[in-house]
Parts: structure tokens; C-alpha cells; sequence
């Protein structure tokens, strides 16, 4: 008897590691951090949605294609990677070494984008980039990294015509002292001494920056035509409150935040305050040019009961298109996955996608503005949805 009940436990365990190893082998592992703590954990959760929801859609279909393997549904693997960048390089270091996951997903901001190439140029293991604009990675000659975005100077040179167009011929700037800040402000300026456009005020600011009043004050005695300030999500909160309660205005109504009104929680806080500001943008639900936008806004609104933000949610979502299509035909070795993205053509939520030195070649660098409540994309002209207006008063 006791070895009737040995020889039937043995098999039950037999049958259970078994199955074990069938839905593993079912699953394709993506690995990937984000910053849920430290500076970047009000900007990253809307990358982690886009993520979520792509997933959720995908293992709805029945999972991934992988090539001519057929399909596997998706597993994540989810560090926090605390806003730090070295903490993310260990991070994606163990992903690959430790974890063995089969594909990467790309961390939050750029800064964090730029510490890993090293470790993806180490194991040749391709990545698309989202979340970061930086012409650092091309001047590395990085094989592995690939942005939906466009270029920091084709941005640089979008906003200076954006700019001339409105006849502004002074500005204020500041910057944050982290790198898409710093970039941006490298390459516009000689943007804007090609049109004449004199900078009235130029300062940088340090990321652990608590109070903007004095930088926002230096602003308002310049008297500028019009605004720009290169903020991260975070710190574009210090600099409108600062900014509304010492008036700061321009006189032509241009008022551009770069990183931050896209973000739902920018409406909420601000309300009506945030009527007319300006920021980078390509994405809006509106555009026809897109005929899959919309699709995208309705799913994100159905998952998570409001609006995505139109730049970290929409470009984290169209990198993991790009991925889901370069998977499906090159399959999960990094070689042959690394040649389908420096070659094919995508369709992504943004239109389509072709990389050129590691960025889209494509896609044109916009600009949106909140009106009404909802950021329409106002320049350049060919992807516009809305027009651009005046920033009036501020509202108390």
C-alpha cells in the first residue's frame, strides 16, 4: 500500500513540475524598471501604463507572436529602479545576466535611457527607447537603442520655427540641469540666433530644486515676448506655481512648459490656469492622419477611467508596437531582432515609424496646447488639430 501511495505521489509531483515548465515555456519574459520612487515617480507611472495596457491587449489575442513560433503570452518583470541611474544599470545588468529575460522594455527619462546603452552594447540586446529624447546615444554610435521619438535638434529647430511663426522676438528660458533639458536648450539656441530671436533670460536650475519664486522673478523683470521653460513633470508644478502668483506673462502669449502639461495631473492642479500653455506633443486621438489614435485613447480610457498623457503614455506604447512587430517577424534572437528595427518600417498610435541612426526619421517634432482642457496639437501645421491662442491671465 505505502508504495502504491509513494509511486502515486511521485507521479502528481511529476505531472505538477510539468506543467510548471509548460507555462513557462507559454510565456515570453520582458523585462524593464521605472522609477516609482525618487525624482522621476510622479512622470514615470504613465510609461507603466502604457505598458500594462499593451500587455493586457496582447495576452488578450493570446499572446505574442514570436516569429514562426507561434504565440506565448506575456510576463513581466518589473524593477524599481528609484530614479537612479546607476541603480539601473545593475537593474538591467540582472534582467539580462540573472533573469534571463527574453526581451527589454526601456526605463523612464532620458537620463536613465543613456546609462544603460553600455550594458546593451555589452550583451548586443536591442531596446526601443520612449520616454527619452537625447542625440547622446547617436553620437556613441549606440547599435542597440532606438527612439520613437525624433532627434533633440529637429525638436530644437520645430520650436524655433514655432517661434519666428508667432513673430516672438525675445524669450525667456530656464532649464533643468538634467539631460533633455540641457540638450534642448543646446540646440535651440542657435535655432533662435538664426531668426534673431534674443534670449532676454537664461538660468539653470538644479533637480532637487524646492522653490522657483526668486528664477520665476528674474523672469518677469526681463519682460520677454514670450516663455520657455525646460521642465521635467516634477518641477513644472514648483515653476506654475511660482509663475501664477507673481503674474508672469508674455506679451505675444506664447508660454511653453516642455515637460509636464501633457500629463493628466497638470489639468487637475492648474485648471483653468493651464489653459493656453504649451509643450511638446506629436499625439492627439484627433488626428485623422492616424486612423489607430483613437482606438488607443478609448482602450486607455476604459482601463484606467481618464485620458492618457498625450507624450510618456502614447510614445511608451507605440515603442512596445514597434516591438511587438519586430518580434513577430524576426522572433526573439537579438541579432536578427536588431536588424528588423534598423531596417522595416512600423505602425505605431503616432503614425508610422522607420529609424534612422537609431531614431524615427518619420515623425515630425510637435507641439500641443492645452485648450479647453485637452492638449491639440497647434504646430507644425500638418499635424495640427487646433490653432494656436494667446495664454491670457492667469486666474486666481
Amino acid at each position: 500500500m505505502m508504495k502504491r501511495v509513494f509511486a502515486a505521489a511521485t507521479a502528481i509531483l511529476a505531472i505538477a513540475a510539468f506543467s510548471t515548465a509548460a507555462d513557462a515555456q507559454q510565456k515570453v519574459r520582458i523585462g524593464y524598471s521605472v522609477g516609482k520612487t525618487g525624482l522621476l515617480a510622479a512622470a514615470c507611472p504613465v510609461q507603466k501604463e502604457a505598458y500594462e495596457l499593451w500587455r493586457d491587449q496582447v495576452n488578450a489575442k493570446g499572446g505574442l507572436q514570436i516569429g514562426a513560433q507561434g504565440k506565448r503570452m506575456i510576463e513581466f518583470v518589473e524593477y524599481d529602479d528609484a530614479s537612479d541611474a546607476a541603480k539601473a544599470v545593475q537593474i538591467y545588468e540582472k534582467l539580462i545576466s540573472d533573469d534571463k529575460v527574453d526581451l527589454l522594455l526601456a526605463p523612464c527619462a532620458t537620463y536613465i535611457h543613456i546609462a544603460i546603452v553600455p550594458v546593451l552594447e555589452k550583451h548586443g540586446f536591442p531596446v526601443v527607447g520612449n520616454t527619452s529624447i537625447s542625440a547622446q546615444v547617436r553620437d556613441l554610435k549606440a547599435k542597440n537603442m532606438f527612439f520613437v521619438y525624433p532627434l533633440p535638434d529637429q525638436m530644437a529647430v520645430s520650436l524655433a520655427n514655432f517661434l519666428a511663426d508667432q513673430k516672438v522676438k525675445s524669450i525667456s528660458m530656464i532649464a533643468l540641469q538634467l539631460t533633455f533639458s540641457l540638450e534642448a536648450k543646446k540646440f535651440l539656441l542657435p535655432e533662435l540666433a538664426k531668426r534673431n530671436i534674443k534670449v532676454a533670460f537664461d538660468q539653470e536650475y538644479p533637480p532637487d530644486v524646492k522653490d522657483m519664486t526668486s528664477i520665476v522673478s528674474g523672469m518677469k523683470r526681463a519682460n520677454a515676448e514670450a516663455i520657455v521653460a525646460l521642465t521635467y513633470p516634477g518641477d513644472s508644478v514648483l515653476y506654475m506655481t511660482a509663475a501664477r502668483e507673481q503674474g508672469l506673462t508674455a506679451s505675444s502669449g506664447f508660454h511653453l512648459v516642455v515637460l509636464g502639461p501633457s500629463h493628466p495631473f497638470f489639468v487637475e492642479k492648474f485648471g483653468k490656469n493651464a489653459e493656453g500653455i504649451i509643450s511638446l506633443g506629436m499625439y492627439s486621438h484627433k488626428n485623422a492622419k492616424w486612423p489607430r489614435a483613437k482606438g488607443f485613447f478609448d482602450a486607455h480610457v476604459a482601463k484606467y477611467k481618464k485620458a492618457p498623457d498625450v507624450v510618456d503614455t502614447v510614445v511608451g506604447y507605440a515603442s512596445a508596437e514597434v516591438l511587438e512587430q519586430a518580434v513577430a517577424k524576426a522572433g526573439i534572437d537579438r541579432a536578427k531582432l536588431r536588424q528588423v528595427l534598423a531596417a522595416d518600417t512600423f505602425d505605431t498610435i503616432l503614425g508610422p515609424a522607420k529609424f534612422k541612426d537609431g531614431y524615427n526619421e518619420i515623425l515630425p517634432a510637435g507641439w500641443a496646447q492645452i485648450q479647453n482642457g485637452i492638449n491639440e496639437i497647434v504646430w507644425p501645421a500638418d499635424i495640427a488639430t487646433g490653432k494656436f491662442i494667446s495664454k491670457g491671465p492667469w486666474m486666481n
